[in-house]
């Protein structure tokens, strides 16, 4: 059971070791422009691998559990999919086994990488869990830890922790009928929500680490953006540096980026993009757009 990309690795993996007799993902929606009907990440590679699908449109009507029911499985395992799951599905299984990618307690909830990154954490990992009716309360059975780099974007390392928690769930589930979970500190739990457009709004009064981390962390949804002369301008690959000045103004432009003044420091944005053009280094995109040293970003 899963939906987005990050969900990938874990079907196919699945489908290579073992019989998956059913896969279930949200319904398909709207997407682009054009408001197109799109499939998730996850029916796209079940029917590359002519696996069954069930798309349910809720989790509590008994659909669902009548579907997994019928499957005859023995375990289900939870990726990404979107939706806390009631006890009435929980129980058609002894299993369902959840993969969660953050070192729980920490960062439960809807987007543990994305917080992650913007929380500036210097680690993060993924939990093998047994799900529960709760948001990612349930005891863990295995954990791997991995470093986050300092200029990586939560897409960057969400596409890095795929496969790692792929990896984990095969190694977890030969030992699943003898294997006793560890529960998790509730007192130590923190909360990663899910992300709005309103998260991508720089705040460059904050300290120039904060500020970077906030761009990445936003990086690829909802991307993190500020105003220049009432044009909203998306930004990219953000790192803390040196220099002083009233928060959001331009220090200076070279070939690392554009510097920009924060509560403390000064943010290095390597790459700018105005709305409907393309995406550019700072300085290209400041000798084109006439910015200059002493320009304030909002």
């Amino acid at each position: 059971m899963g939906s987005p990309e990050f969900a990938v690795p874990c079907l196919e993996a699945l489908a290579r070791h073992h019989d998956v007799a059913l896969v279930v993902s949200q319904p398909d929606k709207p997407a682009g422009r054009g408001s197109q009907l799109t499939p998730p990440a996850v029916k796209v590679k079940a029917s590359e691998l002519g696996l069954p699908i069930a798309q349910p449109k809720s989790a509590r009507t008994g659909e669902l559990a009548a579907a997994l029911r019928e499957t005859g499985a023995e375990l289900a395992v939870v990726v990404a999919y979107g939706k806390i799951l009631p006890q009435a599905v929980l129980d058609v299984f002894p299993h369902f086994i959840n993969v969660h990618a953050s070192l729980l307690p920490k960062y439960r909830g809807a987007a543990p990488i994305q917080w992650a990154v913007i929380d500036g954490e210097p680690e993060t990992g993924v939990s093998i869990m047994k799900l529960d009716a709760g948001m990612d309360t349930g005891p863990v059975f295995a954990m791997r830890r991995v470093a986050i780099d300092p200029d990586e974007t939560s897409g960057e390392l969400m596409a890095r922790l795929a496969p790692i928690g792929a990896e984990e769930l095969l190694s977890v589930l030969p030992q699943i009928a003898r294997a006793v979970p560890t529960p998790q500190d509730d007192s130590k739990a923190t909360h990663a929500r899910m992300l709005t457009k309103a998260d991508g709004a720089v705040d460059f009064t904050q300290p120039a680490a904060r500020v970077a981390a906030r761009i990445r962390g936003v990086d690829p949804w909802p991307g993190a953006y500020a105003t220049l002369r009432d044009q909203q301008l998306k930004l990219f690959r953000a790192r803390a540096g040196q220099g002083s000045g009233p928060p959001g103004q331009v220090l200076a432009i070279d070939a690392a980026g554009m510097h920009v003044a924060a509560g403390d420091g000064a943010v290095i944005i390597r790459d700018i993009q105005a709305p409907g053009r393309k995406r550019l280094a700072a300085a290209q995109f400041a000798s084109g757009r006439g910015v200059a040293v002493g320009d304030v970003l909002t």
